[in-house]
């Protein structure tokens, strides 16, 4: 078979193969290093010899693996590593040898020591089993005698537990006994149960059986019958029918008790609230026993039945004689107080002494000029909004301060009592723990007569009877009138509260819920809204006119318009109107007016056919973006379009003032009084992608002041385009000085040239004490004079530009030739006609530049730093080259 070319071409120049075996060697030397994980493909690195030892990890593994053994010595002939096992193995059996001659004496010695143990064992195993019985014996007599122990220990607690039993009803019974003659009940036989509770009641304070001081007697009594509930709740716990049989008693005592604190309360409540006046000394020896009143009444739990005796027989008798459907129209006498009439007093008050005592004025605040007649009755006010009531002629008033004063001379002192006697019971812990049934909870109780009782009867007196009056939300100024003075009202009875406790509750009473809803708020101010806006909405119908004549110093509103709108706002949180809970709604009633006045002035703009989207803020306006009722610059206006003009300017300077002035307005009137009225934000929700109050009107307020831009921007082109009107004698100095005899170069301006700014003086007042736009001057004389002076300066860079075209547009047709330069600016050969003519032209345009420069430092324009005027002298001194054709 005949080889390939490639491969006889191959084994002739390599007949051994040399480079074949080479590169296998090369590609097996990679494999086996690719496997061993060598970094740097071929290793070669001896293989590291591990002696067979006990420390070898193969031999001490917990399993051993014959591959891997194996694998390890790969470099280790088999006949050479059966000799190194063989050794180790030899190895292992010489150390266990000496190992087992170690130890080989010990362990003989040890089989010869435990001869003869086996007998002793059983003879020490003997007398265990006896000691087992003996223990067994002893343990069952000590139970017995435990169990005995127990049974005795059991009886004795049983018999512990029945006597204090026993003990506890005899306590019960005496204390039913002892209740029972404390409260003069006389004790029917058992047969004529149910027993008619109501013939056992004290039916006179002045019967011979009471006690001299009733009202300690019953404090007395009351302690007596708690500390009996205490026991018969005990009691019943221990399910005792004694305290069921009974029961009756405890009942009737309770009503007995309660009949009779009631009675004491009432008489002493009519003798110290009643028509009878008494002296301060028979009032001080009332106080006390009313104090143990009310002590009683908190011990037994029974707060309620106090504000209801004190409702009924005092607020309610006082409310009837006040509060009723005629009382805003009944005159109102003045309340007296409970102090009897000297013959001094007369004389105080200098009345003959054949006329009776006058009623003496008395004052309910603290800041009252006058003094008290009967500073011993009533002394100083505790309320400030008293003053408010007092100082007001409405009949309203009248009725509250009437209120107020009995219920500070009536009622103050009683409600301070019971707070005093309330905060100390709640803070007091009572060892004594009742049963469920007769547990009083303290939390939360106590007496409560600021809600419970005036409130409760005041707010319902009010609603039902005077209430088409006060809550008259259709008549928004009576309505507002009579909510001011009943919340001055109502402030004034919450500074007489005992506690900020009270407060709260009297708060969150259901009468004074009820009486908040009945004001209809939103009502009001729907009203409020409509009166409003509709003052506004009628001045935008309006045509833009001055109100007043433009001046420089004039700090009021010159538009209908924004007269409206600012008398709107002022109106809104005026104090005739305002009204604190509707805050919110005022502030938004605010912002929309706004919002509404800067939707009025776009419209005003647009109808001026001016569109402020295209407008430029340098106050130059594209012909495409305008369509401007003036005529193109450089052409003198008709009368019709300076007219047209002229009320354009009045119109938005008016405008300008006014916005500048509401907004100045607004925000004094947000700092001084919005920002005080407004309700502090929440602190604990944090907002802050919710803008604040402020930042709403300043939003706004930039979106009013956004307007100036299209209104100035007008001013500018109108006042722009009167003053380029003499610009257009620029084209004229060319024939003008070519016609003169004098061919001499000009020495001084234009006249015109001083004419060309005055249009900017006329309408800041500069020249003349009238000018339009005098009310803007210190605002924008600067920006507007920049402005229209860049625009001046460019317009005068045109008409300059067109001298030279036509210059030199003679000059060629004059020489037939191509003009090698622009001559008017340096060019020319001064020696011929042609060129002293072009040279005298050039001076005449320097100095009218100058003087154009001159005039403008005097509206505080620096020409130097005006591009335009830069460009338009370089032009003229020939410092830019020549244009070409």
């Amino acid at each position: 078979m005949a080889m390939p070319a490639e491969a006889s071409s191959s084994t002739s120049t390599d007949p051994f193969q040399l480079t074949r075996l080479a590169e296998e060697l090369a590609t097996r030397e990679l494999h086996y290093s690719g496997q061993s994980g060598g970094q740097n493909g071929i290793s070669h690195d001896l293989p590291v010899y591990i002696p067979l030892t006990h420390g070898n990890p193969l031999l001490a593994a917990e399993k051993f693996d014959v591959e891997d053994f194996l694998l390890s010595r790969s470099h280790t002939s088999l006949h050479d590593l059966r000799s190194e096992l063989r050794d180790y193995l030899a190895t292992l059996k010489e150390e266990l040898v000496k190992l087992i001659n170690n130890d080989y004496e010990a362990f003989i010695s040890l089989s010869t020591d435990l001869k003869g143990e086996g007998d002793r064992l059983v003879s020490l195993k003997a007398p265990l089993e006896t000691l087992k019985s003996e223990i067994s014996i002893s343990k069952a007599e000590l139970r017995a005698i435990q169990d005995e122990i127990i049974d005795k220990l059991e009886s004795r607690t049983v018999i512990r537990e029945e006597k204090a039993l026993l003990h506890l009803l005899l306590k019960i019974s005496e204390s039913v006994t002892r209740l029972e003659s404390l409260l003069s009940i006389a004790n029917p036989s058992q047969d004529d149960e149910p027993v008619d509770y109501e013939r056992f009641k004290v039916s006179d304070n002045n019967d011979e059986r009471a006690p001299p001081n009733k009202a300690k007697h019953l404090n007395r009594v009351a302690a007596e019958y708690t500390q009996l509930l205490y026991y018969a709740s005990k009691a019943r716990t221990e399910n005792c029918a004694f305290v069921d049989e009974i029961q009756w008693k405890i009942d009737r005592i309770q009503s007995s008790l309660s009949s009779d604190l009631d009675a004491l309360f009432g008489s002493t409540l009519s003798a110290i609230t009643g028509e009878t006046r008494l002296s301060d000394l028979e009032k001080n020896k009332i106080m006390p026993d009313l104090t143990e009143c009310l002590r009683t009444y908190d011990v037994l739990g029974l707060w309620r039945d106090a504000e209801e005796i004190l409702r009924t027989e005092v607020m309610r008798f006082f409310i009837k004689k006040t509060v009723y459907v005629g009382a805003l129209s009944a005159p109102h006498s003045p309340l007296l107080p409970h102090t009897p009439f000297r013959s001094s007093m007369t004389s105080a008050f200098s009345n003959p002494p054949s006329l009776p005592p006058r009623t003496p004025y008395t004052p309910f605040t603290a800041f009252s000029t006058q003094q008290s007649a009967f500073p011993s009755a009533l002394g100083k006010s505790k309320s400030p909004y008293s003053r408010l009531l007092e100082d007001s002629d409405e009949p309203l008033a009248k009725l509250y301060t009437q209120i107020l004063r009995f219920v500070e001379r009536d009622l103050s002192s009683i409600m301070d009592v019971a707070e005093k006697i309330s905060i100390k019971s709640r803070a007091s812990v009572n060892p004594v723990q009742l049963g469920s049934e007769y547990s009083v909870k303290k939390e939360g109780s106590g007496f409560n007569i600021m809600a419970n009782v005036i409130w409760n009867e005041l707010g319902k007196a009010i609603m039902d009877d005077l209430g088409g009056v006060v809550f008259a939300a259709g008549r928004p100024d009576e309505f507002l009138k009579s909510y001011e003075i009943t919340q001055a009202f109502i402030r004034s009875l919450e500074l007489m509260a005992p506690s900020a406790q009270a407060v709260e509750s009297m708060r969150v009473h259901p009468v004074y819920t009820i009486f908040e809803k009945r004001w209809q708020l939103p009502v009001y101010f729907q009203m409020r809204w409509k009166e409003i806006v509709s003052k506004v909405e009628e001045a935008f119908t309006l045509p833009v006119e001055l109100s007043g004549k433009i001046t420089a110093t004039a700090d009021s509103l010159l538009t209908p318009q924004a007269t409206a709108v600012w008398v709107a706002l002022t109106a809104c949180w005026s104090a005739e109107i305002y009204i604190p809970q509707l805050s919110h709604r005022f502030w938004r009633l605010t912002l929309q007016l706004l919002s509404r006045y800067r939707v009025w002035l776009n419209e005003v703009i647009q109808e001026n056919n001016f569109n402020p989207l295209n407008t430029v803020n340098t106050g130059k306006v594209s012909e495409a973006s305008t369509r401007s009722p003036t005529p193109a610059l450089g052409e003198r206006p008709s009368f019709e379009a300076f007219s047209s003009e002229e009320s354009t300017l009045h119109k938005y300077v008016a405008l300008i003032a006014d916005l500048k002035t509401l907004l100045s307005s607004t925000m004094t009137l947000w700092n001084e009084e919005i920002s005080m009225m407004l309700p502090e934000p929440d602190e604990s929700e944090e907002n802050t992608e919710e803008p604040t109050p402020q930042d709403a009107l300043e939003n706004i307020s930039l979106a009013i002041s956004a307007l100036i831009v299209p209104m100035s921007s007008t001013i500018v082109l109108i006042l722009t385009e009167r003053c380029v009107v003499p610009l257009s004698a620029v084209k004229k100095i060319r024939t003008d000085l070519r016609a003169k005899t004098n061919k001499q170069l000009p020495t001084e301006p234009h006249p015109w040239v001083s004419s060309i700014l005055r249009p900017v003086k006329v309408f800041f007042g500069i020249i003349g004490s009238d000018g339009v736009g005098v009310a803007l001057k210190n605002d924008y004389l600067d920006l507007w004079a920049n402005q229209i002076f860049e625009n001046v300066c460019e317009k005068y860079i045109s008409h300059v530009s067109t001298l030279k075209k036509a210059e030199e547009s003679l000059r060629r047709l004059k020489r037939g030739t191509k003009s090698t330069g622009f001559s008017l600016f340096g060019s020319a050969n001064p020696k011929d006609d042609e060129g002293r003519d072009e040279e005298r032209i050039r001076v005449q345009l320097i100095l009218d530049i100058e003087a154009l420069g001159k005039d403008a430092t005097t509206l505080g324009i620096r020409p130097e730093n005006n591009d335009a005027f830069v460009a338009l002298s370089n032009l003229v001194q020939n410092n830019d080259p020549p244009e070409t054709s």
